[in-house]
């Protein structure tokens, strides 16, 4: 593909509009459930008082706010890419109990540190005069959208060139957030499994990130397609999730994650080389090799776990590893080596 036709053929994915919508429309349309903000994203809202009430006077003095970017539902809804610390600011000094309600706002924001309004300083929305109220709820913000005739890929994309402000999503959180329905419910459902938390050694900060749900994520993806996986893992698993969200076996996804991590349970640090933290590369390995070896023979062999030491296996799980030729070969040695004197 030539550099033209591959510009023009990657464009065609991508479809904008722009609008320029009141304060006021925009806390309605938050109210009325127009706008969603997935709950994924709800709770990165980071901004402090001072920083929301600076945006704020930005709005009142009509200094250009940055646009929020939204995406667009088939069902008409639009949901926020990029802009939920500016909106959720907006929603703390002027949004109405139902716009609280629908992002999880409970404070009311009272203006502080403000620089050019000094007046305004130590007042909430409602302490103003009625007219500046309502000047505030004209103020016009800019809103851009893409269609929903655009992907769910290009929309992963999309979050993830944008979702700057706060603390930035994980990876995970941007599929919570872009993927939602019945399979992203079973990733969580299964991340709290007893004896897959027991397996799975993550960090505190992983555990608030989504990574656990990534972890079931990968091990479905790689089960079931681990032989068609190229060099991008963000990629390989967007597609994936992208494709289990119109099907997927439950019921069979169901019983090989709870037999794999339950038969894993006899591995006694988990799946660990240091006995505090779960690799991903050794995850992908030996969770992979052992439910494959368990399709096959339905028990594992965890007697003898020597082979985790082996020189050849540490190489394919450590370093530079997220290659078609590595990948396989974990996977694939791990579950012979479940298999082994196995009966």
């Amino acid at each position: 593909m030539d550099i033209q036709n591959q510009l023009t053929d990657q464009k065609r994915k991508v479809d904008f509009n722009t609008y320029d919508i009141s304060v006021k429309e925009l806390i309605s349309m938050v109210a009325d459930g127009i706008i969603d903000i997935a709950p994924d994203y709800q709770r990165q809202f980071r901004w402090k008082e001072d920083r929301q009430s600076t945006l704020v006077e930005s709005v009142f003095l009509g200094i250009p706010v940055p646009s929020l970017y939204m995406a667009a539902n088939g069902d008409g809804s639009w949901e926020l890419i990029d802009g939920v610390q500016r909106l959720s600011s907006i929603i703390s000094f002027a949004g109405s109990t139902e716009a609280r309600e629908k992002t999880g706002l409970s404070n009311i924001l009272k203006l502080i540190s403000l620089e050019k309004l000094t007046t305004f300083n130590n007042l909430t929305n409602a302490q103003l005069p009625k007219t500046i109220q309502l000047e505030f709820l004209l103020k016009p913000l800019k809103i851009t959208t893409l269609s929903d005739k655009s992907d769910l890929l290009v929309r992963f994309d999309l979050f993830e060139r944008l979702n700057t402000g706060g603390v930035a999503l994980s990876n995970q959180e941007i599929r919570g957030c872009v993927y939602r329905g019945k399979f992203n419910n079973f990733l969580k459902d299964l991340s709290l499994n007893e004896s897959f938390k027991n397996v799975v050694k993550l960090t505190k900060g992983q555990e608030a990130d989504a990574t656990r749900e990534e972890f079931v994520l990968r091990f479905f993806a790689f089960l079931y397609k681990y032989q068609s996986f190229d060099h991008s893992v963000v990629e390989f698993l967007n597609t994936y999730m992208a494709d289990a969200s119109k099907n997927f076996n439950y019921k069979e996804g169901l019983k090989i994650f709870e037999t794999t991590f339950s038969q894993l349970c006899a591995l006694p640090n988990g799946i660990t080389y240091n006995r505090t933290t779960t690799p991903t590369n050794l995850f992908e390995g030996v969770a992979v090799g052992a439910a494959l070896a368990i399709m096959k023979k339905k028990q594992i062999n965890t007697q003898d776990l020597s082979w985790l030491n082996d020189e050849e296996f540490r190489k394919s799980t450590t370093g530079a590893t997220n290659t078609k030729k590595k990948v396989a070969y974990r996977i694939e040695y791990s579950r012979d080596k479940f298999l082994l004197n196995n009966k």
